[in-house]
């Protein structure tokens, strides 16, 4: 029996050097925007501090009682009770999901002919700004919050909460409105994507949410990700006595997982293809006439997920054309994901938020790029501008989706996060819709970016 080996921790130990050096001379920029008035920013990170049992709460109960995709019915029953007892009404079930939630605060919208695109138009055709702030709920399976979504679920619950406080005691506090979006599915189905299909983002112009990592990042990379199922069919076969008039469907396969080992060699240094295969017979003395595999493709951009796709299905045609077999492919069974658009208006008064709270993010490329998963929040990066920074709740070398990021999720650091994050979100969307300046820098940018994208129709 041969000895199982360990992965050496070389590379890793490298890219923390390298991460390291960088941090040494890394800075964000200060943001050009005033924000909101210091009176009113103040009044409203005391609201945020206010909460902090409640955050607490909420970081701990769902730590203690996780829920997969879609099945987040009793964490989305806390979240919407928690809003109850602070008298805002909430819907649960919106937009089609049943453990999806919905809640609004500030002026009417108007005519309700928003457009949604992040665009002035979008504001003027409401007459009011309006902002989204984000929480996910879901865990994984076997190791529980291992990616820190019930704290993602405090930080903006929280922030929401405090707005609201702020609006009850003075409605002229803000102009505009905000809406609480609690979003399930985000491991592997893309529940934002659902959401935003169901009119979720029609009417508001921006997005924004934080995420909890091993140190605070205004911004990384977050690839975008496509499924893929291929399934190869062939002819049944007595693998001895008439082997040649069988077609072996697990031959194709395992041609198709060849050939991805060779297209790594060509692929960008940030995309990302993993295959497994699924089904391939049931006996070694049958030649095997069905094979499933499952593929996740990930890649930094939309145009190289789209092309990265295109030479997935070449492989897996050329594979069934090398072995006489018939192929399907069929892509995302759950939406596709398309990578975070990172609007840096919105991030630098995130970053003066954090500073705040005496945290000091770091900017984009400090982390490398090779260290990069994918969220949901990229759909909506394309259709509205939104942030999706990281803060900081576990140590550097611990990493998401691990047993260790799990206990991390539940930690007293997990618990400072939340309120950390609660008032930077809160603070961020208050600057937003004070100050017509900031809006319109963000519009701007996300126009220069491309505008708004047609995401259910990007890969067809």
């Amino acid at each position: 029996m041969t000895r199982l080996t360990v992965p050496s921790t070389a590379y890793l130990n490298q890219l923390d050097a390298e991460t390291g050096r960088r941090m040494q001379t890394a800075s964000t920029p200060e943001s050009p925007f005033a924000g909101a008035a210091a009176a009113l920013a103040a009044v409203v990170e005391a609201k945020v501090d206010a909460l902090a049992a409640d955050l607490h709460d909420v970081v701990h109960t769902l730590h203690q009682d996780p829920e997969t995709a879609y099945e987040e019915h009793r964490s989305a029953a806390f979240l919407v009770d928690l809003l109850n007892r602070h008298g805002i009404k909430a819907e649960l079930g919106a937009y089609g999901l049943p453990t999806a939630i919905c809640a609004e605060i500030g002026e009417e919208s108007g005519s309700g002919t928003g457009t949604g695109t992040g665009t002035d138009a979008g504001t003027a055709a409401r007459g009011v700004p309006a902002i989204a702030i984000l929480s996910e709920y879901d865990a994984l399976p076997e190791v529980g919050h291992a990616c820190g979504h019930n704290v993602i679920a405090a930080t903006g619950v929280g922030a929401f909460i405090a707005l609201a406080k702020t609006l009850e005691e003075n409605p002229a506090a803000f102009p505009g409105r905000v809406v609480f979006l609690g979003t399930p599915a985000e491991e592997g189905h893309s529940g934002k994507e659902v959401m935003a299909r169901n009119g979720a983002f029609d009417d508001v112009d921006a997005a924004i949410m934080v995420h909890p990592y091993a140190m605070d990042l205004a911004e990384q990379v977050w690839l975008g990700r496509r499924l893929l199922t291929v399934t190869f069919s062939g002819v049944a076969a007595h693998a001895s006595a008439q082997p040649f008039m069988g077609r072996n469907a697990l031959d194709a396969a395992s041609l198709a997982y060849a050939g991805i080992g060779l297209l790594r060699q060509q692929l960008p240094p940030a995309d990302r293809v993993h295959a497994i295969i699924t089904e391939g017979g049931q006996r070694p003395s049958v030649i095997p006439e069905k094979a499933v595999m499952k593929l996740y493709a990930r890649s930094k951009y939309p145009d190289t997920l789209k092309d990265l796709s295109r030479r997935l299905e070449d492989i897996a045609t050329g594979a069934a054309l090398m072995t006489g077999t018939g192929v399907e492919i069929s892509w995302d069974e759950h939406p596709p994901s398309l990578p975070v658009r990172t609007n840096s208006a919105l991030t630098g008064r995130w970053v003066a938020a954090q500073q705040r709270r005496g945290r000091s993010p770091l900017p984009a490329g400090v982390v490398s790029e090779t260290i990069a998963a994918s969220t949901d929040f990229g759909n909506v990066s394309y259709r509205i501008p939104g942030i999706h920074p990281l803060i900081g709740i576990a140590p550097p070398d611990v990493a998401l989706h691990t047993r260790a990021f799990a206990e991390a999720a539940g930690s007293p650091a997990a618990e400072s996060g939340a309120l950390d994050g609660a008032a930077g979100l809160a603070l961020t969307a208050l600057d937003y819709l004070c100050d017509p300046e900031l809006r319109g820098a963000v519009a701007r940018e996300f126009a220069d970016a491309g505008g708004p994208v047609d995401v259910p129709a990007y890969f067809d």
